[in-house]
C-alpha cells in the first residue's frame, strides 16, 4: 500500500510540474541594418511597462556579437505574455549607451515593433509584442 500512495504522490507531483514546463517559451530577436561588425549588441527585454526602458528595469538582457550586419539574441524559457525589446549597437565596445549634448544618441538603437522615437523612448504598448507557446521570432531593423 505504501509503494501505491507513494507512486500517487510522484504522478501528482509531475502533474503539478510539467504545466509550468509545458508554457515555456522561447524568444528569438534578430536585428538588422547595424552599421557594422564592431563592438557587441545590448538586448535587453521588459515585461513591466513601468520599468521600460529604463536599464534597472529589465526583465534579463543579453549581448550578442553582430555577423555580417545582423545579431541575434535568444531568450529561453519565458512565460507566454507581454513583452518589449530596446536595443543598442555598443560600437565602440565601452558597454555604455553613449550620448551626446542633450542625451542625443552616438549609437545606433531600436525597439521591439520599430517602435517610433519622438523626444524620448516609445510606450511599452508601442513596442510591445505577445511571446506565444512554443516560442516567437521578431526582427529589429536599426537601418530604418
Amino acid at each position: 500500500m505504501g509503494r501505491r500512495v507513494f507512486h500517487g504522490f510522484l504522478l501528482n507531483l509531475l502533474g503539478m510540474l510539467l504545466p509550468a514546463v509545458a508554457l515555456a517559451a522561447n524568444l528569438e530577436v534578430e536585428i538588422v541594418g547595424l552599421a557594422s561588425d564592431r563592438g557587441d549588441v545590448h538586448v535587453a527585454l521588459y515585461d513591466n511597462p513601468s520599468a521600460f526602458p529604463k536599464s534597472d528595469g529589465m526583465l534579463s538582457e543579453t549581448k550578442v556579437m553582430p555577423s555580417g550586419r545582423v545579431a541575434k539574441a535568444v531568450f529561453s524559457g519565458l512565460k507566454p505574455g507581454h513583452y518589449a525589446i530596446a536595443v543598442y549597437h555598443d560600437e565602440n565596445g565601452n558597454h555604455d549607451f553613449d550620448q551626446g549634448i542633450f542625451g542625443i544618441p552616438l549609437e545606433d538603437y531600436g525597439f521591439s515593433n520599430d517602435a517610433p522615437v519622438f523626444l524620448g523612448p516609445p510606450s511599452f504598448d508601442d513596442a510591445a509584442f505577445d511571446v506565444t507557446e512554443p516560442g516567437t521570432t521578431i526582427k529589429i531593423d536599426l537601418g530604418s
